[in-house]
């Protein structure tokens, strides 16, 4: 073989290894799994910069909220490889961190600077930490979220709706302040004739297949007095769970779904609730501040149309806490990449973008600037929320606590089977069960 040979295949050698090299950098990707709404589509416009910038691919799982927990549970349970990065509930920490299904975070934010001081507490805690109030943290949190509620702002606003109202009432007609003047409101719009439609007073969760019932249920418990335990002996409920004033709660939650909702909304969660929003059926609509985003810019009931309050209170002043935290598979062949998401994700320039976009940032970068209030017309309620917000048991077990409240709650208010009292008897042995058998009482 000659030299100038020699020298040819030398090159095309060289040449073929850079492609190689080249493909090989290329086909670096990661898959983010999480629900498929509003803020996901955000997600994928932000994951664009990420791209740019480390040369990674960004995938994307994304399924039905009806199927979000079933499909997603079972690729953990079954130590599937699908999600290398995953936004799971704020309920899965506990059994995740437990069964080993997360890559736990402590060293890596240590050695990166990133503190979780820098993110509202309520996040912290409800999406990062396991076991609860301790340093041990298994996902960054990246969407934040709590009910609120969204209302007919030109409805209110009609001078002749507004006179009749003061005349019933004695009182102007505003976003309400506590559940009591949330069902006066409500009680007013019910059956009421606007523009020659029948429009009702309120839309509220009722689905019992997942969570919604329990959802809706628990903002109304809350401001009530309910308690999951009592604080001072862990895992006793009796007495907290089934007290008089979360009996009383229960009961006006049952009375609002029965006086002042649409018909037929049996079984009803987040769609419903949009599209009875969106349709013009109702006056006021509970939902998750995520998708407010997206109401306000509808061309029927968006702007000037729309108005956004805080849950109201009663005894007290709660509200449930929704949203995610991001956090590393541990079967995922691309730990390495998936960390340096979390820590691209992380840096406030990024958390700012992600507000922007649609996404609900957690960073206190984001929202303690001065001008987050006015960043967006439903920006102040969603800061008060999140200073208020409750969550429900993050514990392992949590899908089978999760059912039972379903159960009891859904069987009282919908299907009109027995007291409030007994409902939330049953629901007291039925979670004194699990933590029974579980060996922690």
């Amino acid at each position: 073989m000659s030299k100038r040979t020699r020298g040819l295949l030398a090159a095309v050698l060289t040449g073929c290894m850079a492609c190689a090299v080249s493909v090989t950098a290329q086909a670096k990707q990661l898959t983010l799994c999480w629900a498929a709404w509003d803020p996901a589509n955000a997600l994928v416009e932000l994951g664009k910069d990420f791209t740019a910038q480390s040369g990674i691919e960004m995938k994307y799982e994304f399924v039905p909220w009806t199927s979000y927990a079933d499909r997603f549970l079972n690729e953990l349970n079954s130590h599937g490889k699908l999600c290398d990065l995953i936004i799971g509930d704020s309920q899965w920490v506990g059994g995740a961190a437990e069964n080993g299904h997360y890559v736990k975070l402590n060293d890596f934010f240590q050695k990166n600077n990133i503190s979780m001081n820098d993110f509202m507490p309520a996040t912290v805690l409800g999406y990062s930490e396991w076991p609860k109030n301790t340093p041990n943290y298994w996902a960054l949190p990246a969407m934040a979220d709590a009910v609120g509620w969204t209302y007919r702002k030109d409805w209110f606003s009609r001078p002749e709706i507004r006179a009749e109202f003061k005349a019933k009432t004695g009182r102007e007609l505003a976003p309400p302040k506590t559940y009591d003047e949330l069902k006066q409101i409500a009680e007013f719009f019910q059956g009421r004739k606007i523009d020659g439609k029948t429009v009702y007073g309120a839309y509220i969760f009722t689905e019992r297949g997942s969570e919604g019932i329990t959802m809706g249920v628990t903002n109304v418990l809350y401001d009530y007095g309910f308690q999951y335990q009592d604080p001072k002996h862990p895992y006793h409920m009796d007495g907290f769970v089934n007290s008089p004033e979360a009996v009383k709660g229960l009961e006006f939650y049952k009375s609002l779904y029965k006086c002042c909702t649409p018909p037929g909304m049996t079984n009803a969660y987040m769609q419903e609730g949009l599209d009875a929003f969106k349709s013009g059926q109702v006056a006021m609509q509970m939902n998750w501040f995520a998708f407010f985003p997206g109401l306000y810019k509808d061309p029927n009931v968006g702007g000037d149309k729309i108005g956004f309050f805080v849950n109201p209170g009663a005894k007290l002043h709660a509200t449930q806490l929704g949203g995610q935290g991001i956090s590393v598979v541990s079967y995922s062949d691309h730990k390495d990449d998936a960390l340096a998401y979390i820590k691209w994700f992380a840096q406030p320039a990024v958390q700012k973008k992600w507000w922007a976009l649609g996404g609900y940032s957690a960073s206190k970068a984001v929202v303690q600037d001065p001008g987050f209030p006015k960043s967006a017309p439903f920006a102040p309620d969603f800061l008060e929320s999140m200073n208020i917000v409750v969550d429900f048991w993050a514990e392992p077990s949590y899908a089978t606590l999760l059912l039972d409240m379903q159960k009891r709650t859904h069987d009282y208010i919908v299907a009109d089977k027995g007291s409030a009292q007994e409902a939330l008897d049953l629901l007291v042995k039925d979670w004194t069960k699990v933590f029974h058998e579980e060996g922690k009482i």
